[in-house]
């Protein structure tokens, strides 16, 4: 169980400046860290530091790594998810609405604007349900299959490049610390 006082030293050594002399991004965390422990010795500031740390992974992941990729083939990453979904759901890749927006973890309503440009792409289209004639099915089209399938290669070696600077343990251990975590804030 954490402290909530800890002394200066359990905080962390002097961090990374902001800027490298290379002109790339350094720990934000680690200043944001220090500069606090300025202002407000004392504080136990490692979950501030930890899930900054995260909230910058993420975004550094999505907008610099994964976005490209997207942006090669015409999409979006929401977008992506979508197609990807439904991919992952096998033939005949066929999903009701509620099913793909709480895959996608969106709402209802995002994910109609969403269902909208994928039609008007052609990746999509809305068929009817087989047993409920007042439902609408969401169905993957040839394209939209060949499209998933034929960037999978490049998005998972994307992934496994943005990884690389870990060893396959590291990821294993990263991975299952995250999970563990991600579990612990669902409570």
């Amino acid at each position: 169980m954490r402290t909530p006082m800890v002394k200066e030293a359990e905080i962390g050594q002097k961090s990374a400046a902001s800027s490298s002399e290379n002109g790339t991004i350094g720990d934000r965390a680690a200043v944001a860290r220090d500069q606090w422990n300025r202002e407000i010795p004392g504080l136990d500031l490692a979950p501030m530091v930890l899930l900054g740390r995260l909230n910058e992974a993420s975004h550094v992941v999505s907008t610099e790594r994964l976005a490209p990729i997207f942006k090669a083939v015409g999409l979006k990453q929401g977008e992506f998810d979508v197609l990807a979904t439904l991919v992952r759901s096998g033939p005949p890749y066929k999903l009701m609405p509620t099913e793909l927006y709480r895959s996608t973890m969106m709402s209802s309503g995002g994910m109609t604007a969403r269902l909208d440009r994928l039609e008007k792409s052609g990746h999509i289209t809305r068929c009817p349900h087989p047993e409920d004639r007042r439902a609408l099915m969401v169905c993957l089209t040839d394209q939209g299959l060949k499209l998933i399938k034929g960037m999978m290669p490049d998005y998972i070696a994307c992934q496994q490049k943005t990884v690389s600077g870990l060893s396959d343990a590291e990821v294993e251990q990263l991975s299952a610390l995250l999970e563990k975590f991600i579990a612990s804030t669902a409570r």
